[in-house]
């Protein structure tokens, strides 16, 4: 399993990495050039979807379709989560009679319901679990 890390850069700001060299920022709301954890959440369920949905629609719209997935969602500071998140996955169908339109949206919403695994988590809930390991022991 492919490690991910999030080394501290500077106060509130953080980089994260995977393990093919790409990075990204992360910090806190209104830092400049940054995501924040709960954008990135949310940027990883449209970005979920969209490669989800990709292979269904390019079948039928071609290679080079273009789509939209939009995300959005409030947080409920009280409690520190974000209770509902809403995806618009937009995409032009006019192309298509509304026969063919209504076979591809069942499809295509299949398709997103069994393989996006982001979504499926977020809708199932996941156990998450934090060590807290001290770096300086067994350093000489």
């Amino acid at each position: 399993m492919a490690e991910l890390q999030v080394r501290r850069i500077g106060t509130r700001r953080y980089t994260g990495h995977n393990d093919r060299g790409a990075q990204v920022q992360i910090g806190s709301h209104g830092v400049e050039g940054a995501f924040t954890p709960g954008e990135l959440l949310k940027i990883a369920l449209a970005a979920c979807t969209g490669l989800s949905s990709d292979a269904p629609l390019a079948r039928r719209l071609g290679d080079d379709y273009r789509a939209v997935v939009a995300v959005s969602g409030d947080a409920d500071r009280e409690r520190e989560v974000y209770p509902a998140l809403r995806e618009e996955l937009r995409v032009d169908l006019s192309a298509l009679s509304d026969e063919e339109r209504e076979r591809l949206l069942v499809v295509v919403a299949k398709a997103v319901d069994q393989v996006c695994t982001v979504g499926r988590t977020l809708k199932a809930g996941s156990e998450v679990a934090l060590d807290i390991l001290n770096t300086a022991e067994g350093s000489s």
